[in-house]
């Protein structure tokens, strides 16, 4: 085995490992936000917990991708139907997220104070960007579309946990029980531009 094809099996490892790390996170943060949005009837917060479970099932298909030996069109065209259901539960995920933003705007249902959830968006802010940063690496040097478009996913994750801080910590400090639902409108967008990505199957660099 020449060094050049030895050097590219240890990077396809390191990629797959990034994945496994990342499900891993993705699951448990997802477990955590959506158990302390519920508690706290916070919309944004339950929103990027359910979020975070869908990004679970986008990272299996990529890990999947990373892995299988199967014919190269029949591999193509499954993992096309995975992103699509995947971008399917992007855009029912906005449309609950807006509907339930609005609806807490109109009657002016006020979360509770929600330390954890906090806590939970601050670790994501430092987290994400460290797997982007190691997925845009990996990517480079396996000239990988899949890993590039995967680290996009991430950044995006970067997003969602920067609007769901400022979210929380207006409610929590400064008492403005709209910024949570508004919060959630914000996110209706980012959440939907994902969906429609899953649906043309660009999620993992298909095209």
């Amino acid at each position: 085995m020449s060094e050049a094809s030895s050097e590219r099996i240890n990077l396809a490892a390191r990629g797959r490992q990034i994945e496994y790390f990342t499900i891993g996170w993705n699951a448990m943060e997802g477990i955590a936000a959506v158990a302390a949005g519920v508690i706290a009837g916070s919309i944004s917060l339950t929103a990027f917990g359910i979020d975070s479970f869908i990004e679970v099932t986008s990272g299996a298909v990529l890990l999947w991708r990373m892995s299988v030996d199967a014919n190269e069109h029949e591999r193509e065209r499954n993992e096309r139907m995975a992103l699509r259901l995947v971008g399917v539960c992007f855009l029912a995920l906005a449309v609950y997220v807006a509907v339930e933003s609005i609806r807490d705007l109109l009657r002016r249902d006020a979360p509770e104070h929600s330390v954890f959830g906090i806590l939970i968006a601050c670790v994501s802010l430092i987290v994400m960007p460290i797997l982007s940063r190691a997925k845009k690496r990996v990517g480079t040097e396996l000239n990988s579309t899949a890993m590039h478009a995967d680290a996009k996913q991430a950044d995006f994750c970067v997003y969602l946990s920067a609007i769901l801080l400022l979210g929380l910590a207006l409610n929590a400090f400064l008492g403005w029980w709209w910024a949570d639902p508004v919060a959630g409108l914000v996110m209706v967008p980012i959440i939907g531009h994902e969906g429609y990505r899953g649906l043309k199957a660009e999620t993992c660099g298909c095209d």
